[in-house]
This record gives C-alpha cells, structure tokens and sequence, in this order.
C-alpha cells in the first residue's frame, strides 16, 4: 500500500490540507503502509518556494513525517515522456478556444466550470514540442466510465463529454494538472489516493488517462471538506482561509490534531493528541462523510 499527499504550493497550508495529510498518513500507518509528500509545483505564475517549505514546516510540527518526499517540476522527462506517447497515439491535438468561448455554450461541468465542447479535436498535433504555444489537449476515448469510490462517492461519468478532452499543456509550456497526477501516481507506484472531495469529479478524466497511458489505476477515497463558517465554498488558500501562520499562535500541533481528529469522526472530545497515538483506532467507518464548517 503506497499512498501520497500531493498539495499545492500555491498558498499557505489550512485546515482542510492538514486534515488531508493527516487522513493520508494514518492511512498509510494503520496498514502498514508507505505515505510519501508530493510538492505539486508546476504552476510557476502561482507557487512559491516559500509555502512549499512552509508546507513541509507545518507537516513536521503536526506530527507527520513521510517516507519520501517528491518535488513535482523535478519530474519533467517523465511528463515529456506522457506527451510523446499521447502524440504517438494520436490523441494529442492543439486547441485554440478559449474560457470565454466555452462560457457561451453555457454547459456545466461536473466540477461546476465550463464543459469544453472537444470543438478542435481534428487539429492534431504529431510533434507537441513543434507545436509552439498551442494548448493541448487529449482526446479521450467518448467511454462512459461507473465507478463508486472505497467511501461511497459516485465517481461515474463520460468524461469525454460530461467534462470534455482535458488540457494536458498549457500555453505557458507548463504541464497541467491532470497529465501530471496521473504520470506521477504511476511512477511511485501510487495504490491509493486520499483526497478531497472537491477533487472527485476530475477522477474520470484521470482514470481514461490511465488507460490511455496503460498504467494501473490505484483505489480512491475522497473525503469530507471543511467550509467556509458564513458561504458555502470550501476552504481554499485562495480565500487565505484559516492559515497555519495563524493556527500555530491558536493550538499547540496536539490540539490541531485533536481538534481535526474530532471533527473528522476520529476521536470523542477535542483533546490533545498526537497523530502517533490515532494510528490504533484509525478507520474510514469512523471518519464522517459530511462536509462541516470549520469553527471561527
């Protein structure tokens, strides 16, 4: 059993990425297994080195220490290598539509943005390093895939026409995010993904990737999301949300812990605890399925 935490680092951690880490690790330690910490970087207009390292200070204080860490723009022969096989197949091509333009169709997506239409799917690109700065995209196969993941969230889709071909390049050159997952599961040897549940409309288009790559699709578990206390969205590093440069001043890392732990189900009070001393008790059947708001 490998499993990852794979943040970005693109803001400072929050209550809803310590949960994650924290639900990933005693995951991973309850069976025996091997967590690793992937730094998910490529986004170069966004992230910064500082909350990568930040990112690493708040794990370590909590109590999470992992058995590898990977840093994500290191990874780019093997991302390079994806593309080729995507072109060598045909699947890769050049699109020229814009977020405004798919915004007139007026079709939602799963995720809740703009579906994408698959309108240049016949602008093939053979050669994706020739190709300048086009943003490419797959051609998925137009399958439909049924999938309920190990907590019960329904995963099924026709990603193809529910979410549309997925960007696997940007026009910055950068790969993007759904290529990246799946090329980086793959290489760690990736069996189960702890994630939020914001994440799980994006499991399809990743899962036909996978296949399209022909590598092992590993098991999912998407779990609840902390809220913002007065709207309805998640807590985000966008919104500057409960940040850990302000968490620390409040708790101590046993009372983090503790309150996370008796939030997502895992112990019966708020009290002090270390991750180390949730390991024996720790199971999904516990873990609540309901997203909540985080406490003011």
């Amino acid at each position: 059993m490998i499993s990852r935490f794979a943040p970005s680092t693109t803001g400072e951690a929050h209550p809803g990425t310590l949960l994650s880490a924290l639900l990933v690790w005693l995951d991973a330690r309850a069976r025996g297994g091997t967590a690793l910490l992937r730094l998910e970087d490529l986004d170069v207009t966004r992230v910064r080195a500082a909350w990568a390292e930040q990112l690493r200070e708040a794990c370590a204080w909590l109590g999470l220490a992992w058995d590898d860490v990977v840093v994500q723009s290191e990874r780019g022969p093997a991302h390079a290598a994806a593309l080729d096989a995507l072109a060598a197949a045909g699947r890769l091509y050049a699109c020229t539509c814009s977020r405004a333009t798919r915004a007139q169709g007026g079709r939602r997506a799963p995720d809740g943005g703009w579906a994408y239409d698959n309108a240049c799917r016949a602008r093939v690109v053979a050669d994706w390093r020739s190709a300048g700065d086009a943003v490419l995209r797959a051609r998925l196969p137009d399958d439909r895939i049924e999938l309920v993941d190990e907590l019960g969230v329904d995963l099924s889709q026709t990603p193809a026409a529910d979410m549309g071909d997925p960007i696997v390049r940007r026009r910055d050159g950068v790969v993007a995010y759904h290529l990246a997952v799946v090329v980086d599961d793959a290489a760690a040897g990736i069996t189960d993904v702890v994630r939020g549940r914001d994440i799980a409309p994006s499991t399809a288009t990743q899962l036909m990737l996978q296949r399209l790559l022909g590598v092992a699709a590993p098991r999912y578990f998407h779990h609840f999301l902390f809220l913002e206390r007065h709207r309805d969205d998640k807590l985000a590093k966008l919104h500057g949300s409960a940040p850990w440069s302000v968490l620390r001043t409040r708790y101590s890392a046993a009372e983090l812990c503790g309150t996370l732990a008796h939030l997502a189900g895992l112990a019966t009070s708020p009290a002090a605890v270390t991750p180390a001393e949730l390991v024996a008790s720790f199971s999904w059947s516990r873990v609540r399925r309901d997203d909540l708001a985080w406490p003011a």
